[in-house]
């Protein structure tokens, strides 16, 4: 068995719908839903869809 871990990122819409998905995956062990880039280190959804906090 390869115990090599790979790291994936990708870009998606809802969290609980994508995270579902991955999940399902042979192979995936761990799903981490989040925001890229910004200058807030734990930005909440408001301040997100603000426009704001510069995340993606």
């Amino acid at each position: 068995m390869n115990s090599t871990l790979n790291f994936a990122y990708f870009a998606g819409g809802c969290f609980w719908c994508t995270e579902a998905i991955y999940l399902k995956i042979r192979g995936v062990v761990s799903v981490l839903p989040g925001y890229a880039g910004g200058h807030l280190a734990n930005p909440t959804y408001e301040q997100v869809c603000s426009g704001d906090s510069g995340h993606t």
